[in-house]
């Protein structure tokens, strides 16, 4: 079996399988998926409601559709996949990149790389890192593993529903839990606002009566060999319980949608720096990592709210892993010039450019770490201001983006600010 590739993507989710199609396209043939499950989809397997692919395919499509699309794209290019495969490692060598690869079929293998496209989605944040008192009983579950128990396995996690976390994964299977004859008593929220897009607020919980409750959390879990009942309490300004609001609600099943962390194991093996606020790589405008020749792309990334994003952006990490190679891995450069988040903006997407590399427009993705209303979004130069933008409404369960226009830039600028604010503040 072949061990050597031009290119090697790491995860074959909606983001393995963009890069992987669009670096085909681009001209590239010697590429392999490598993807730990027995299928490929990655998560979009068991999210079994619509509202995909509305940007991509103009239709609403369910998870299981929407990675169809691009599965059959991958076969119909006769791109190569090893499923059930494990990437362990990820090393630099002095001719490109050897990918540790383990399964049942070929037991350990190394597989050179001369370049890399990190795709390996994130997880959730598990119970452990959450701090809450109480026993371990039966009944605590992560609420992605309650979707796959739902939708895949059909097992139905409990009857009476606590869920702590207001992100889009808890939002959706407040909903899926009610749809299933589940009674969801209530959504706790530790922040004073929530996690999930507004629509999912609507839809998943007011349209059923859920009582959505900000700045909560689960300060005791009841129970020893299954949970018998969750208690809340009103949280302050500095997000520490405040004695005398605790509520206790009777239940039988509490699901944590506390976050999801990048996995990126990986690309710490490989030497990749990693953002303090994403918690995934830092890449330029070509979506490359400090590391030459490995690119990153989707989820591993940064957590992205559509999926739709996450294939755009890949798509584009696809086409620049293409020119890497293609180019013979040589890559002029003017310097990088780093784009610094200001204001309520937590992180930018990329971390830097280089006008140099740039192929067109830039387009930039943020987040804002806080709600704000009547906004204003800006890019700075110094004190040149490249773009004003107003935003009636911005929130953090909400990725934004602006462009750059490759015209705005003479590769002599220090930084460029990205910045948020609401108009009264730049008052």
């Amino acid at each position: 079996m072949n061990q050597s590739y031009d290119l090697v993507v790491i995860g074959g989710g909606p983001a393995g399988l963009a890069a992987a199609i669009a670096a085909r396209e681009a001209g590239l043939a010697d590429i392999l998926i490598l993807e730990r499950e027995k299928e490929l989809g990655g998560i979009l397997n068991q999210c079994i409601h619509n509202g995909f692919g509305l940007h991509t395919f103009k239709e609403e499509l369910t998870g299981p559709e929407y990675a169809a699309r691009y599965i059959e794209r991958a076969r119909a290019l006769d791109i190569p996949c090893r499923l059930s495969a494990t990437v362990v490692d990820l090393q630099r060598e002095a001719e490109g990149l050897a990918v540790t690869a383990v399964s049942r079929q070929e037991g350990l293998s190394v597989i050179k790389a001369r370049t890399v496209i990190l795709a390996m989605g994130c997880r959730e944040r598990p119970r452990g890192a959450l701090n809450i008192p109480g026993t371990r009983p039966a009944g605590v579950f992560s609420a992605g593993t309650a979707q796959r128990l739902v939708n895949l396995e059909g097992w139905l996690p409990g009857k009476r529903v606590v869920i702590l976390g207001s992100g889009d994964i808890g939002l959706i299977m407040a909903r899926r839990m009610t749809l299933e004859g589940a009674k969801v008593l209530c959504v706790a929220e530790l922040m004073p606002y929530s996690g999930g897009l507004k629509r999912n607020i609507v839809q998943c919980l007011q349209d059923y009566d859920i009582p959505l409750k900000l700045s909560h959390t689960v300060v005791d879990i009841q129970g020893r060999e299954r949970v018998e009942g969750v208690t809340l309490a009103r949280v302050g300004e500095d997000l520490k319980p405040i004695p005398g609001t605790e509520e206790t609600f009777a239940c039988d099943t509490l699901l944590l949608s506390v976050g999801l962390l990048p996995e990126n194991e990986l690309s710490k093996a490989v030497g990749v720096e990693l953002s303090p606020v994403t918690g995934g790589p830092k890449v330029n405008e070509s979506l490359e990592t400090g590391v030459p020749g490995v690119f990153a792309c989707g989820n591993v990334l940064h957590v992205h709210d559509l999926v739709d994003y996450v294939s755009e952006e890949a798509a584009e990490a696809g086409r620049r892993a293409a020119d890497y190679v293609l180019a013979g891995g040589q890559r002029t450069s003017q310097g990088e010039i780093p784009l610094t988040p200001a204001g309520a903006v937590r992180y930018t997407v990329p971390c830097a450019v280089d006008p140099s590399r740039m192929a067109g427009d830039l387009l930039v993705r943020f987040r804002v770490g806080r709600n704000l209303r009547r906004a204003v979004v800006t890019a700075r130069a110094g004190d040149r201001v490249l773009l004003r933008r107003p935003r009636p409404v911005m929130a953090p369960g909400e990725m934004e983006q602006i462009t750059l226009k490759k015209d705005w830039l003479t590769g002599g600028e220090r930084e460029i600010v990205i910045e948020a604010r609401e108009e009264k503040e730049e008052a």
